[in-house]
């Protein structure tokens, strides 16, 4: 069986071109026309599960090379920073939003109550960069590193790529219009005074976050073999 940095490597390039090759404009169009919108999102959904795990299996696989002193307290990050990410994705993927992948273009956006968005205008990447940083830490060998820190800096990096291509096809105008009270870094437009919370969180999503997190919990020993839940710090 492949295993070792050569699997790692060519793990990474796949999961790299599964996230970027179908969100361009040409291939999209195709993917939708071929598998409606609903199907797209499945489609792509599950083949970044399927890659995602692979690469986690492949980055396992490699010779473990300590880059980073450890100690008990560095497990507790994950721990702590799962709950906010739970959150970014549950309602990340609820409300209507232009502005990110996944968003709905439609009447549903208001740009002056934009929910999630003004949070920040890309929940699910920077989910993404939040969950990899925090496994980074929890897990700093040379593998671990380079996996996890190469989907922090893929989810950023994106976040920046998901503006330029909005602008480009919006129209600037457009763009700065849905875009006045958001921000890409989150807590920016608030901090600024750019948004404020209008009303509560909606119950259903937060129902939704806590089962997503006591599901990713319960099956983390199962499927990846490591209980999230430190024995002793």
């Amino acid at each position: 069986m492949m295993g070792g940095w050569g699997e790692l490597a060519l793990a990474f390039g796949v999961f790299l071109a599964s996230h970027g090759v179908p969100v361009q404009p040409p291939v999209k169009r195709r993917l939708i026309a071929a598998l409606g919108p609903g199907g797209y999102l499945v489609a792509y959904g599950a083949l970044s599960v399927a890659v995602l795990a692979w690469l986690i299996v492949a980055a396992g696989r490699t010779p473990h090379v300590p880059v980073l002193p450890w100690a008990a307290w560095q497990a507790w990050v994950p721990n702590l920073a799962m709950p906010a990410v739970c959150l970014l994705i549950a309602f990340g993927t609820a409300a209507p939003n232009p502005l990110s992948f996944g968003g709905a273009r439609n009447d549903r956006f208001d740009p002056a109550r934009p929910g999630i968005a003004g949070l920040t205008r890309h929940p699910l990447p920077w989910a993404l960069a939040l969950w990899a940083a925090a496994h980074a830490l929890a897990n700093p060998d040379l593998a671990h590193l380079l996996m996890f820190g190469g989907f922090a800096g893929f989810a950023i990096l994106g976040t920046r790529i998901i503006d330029r291509r909005n602008r480009r096809l919006l129209g600037v105008a457009e763009w700065q219009r849905l875009a006045a009270s958001t921000s890409n870094l989150p807590l920016a437009a608030l901090v600024a005074g750019r948004w404020r919370p209008r009303r509560g969180p909606a119950p259903a999503r937060l129902i939704i976050a806590v089962a997503l997190w006591a599901m990713l919990v319960l099956s983390h020993a199962p499927v990846i073999g490591v209980s999230p839940v430190p024995t002793h710090c």
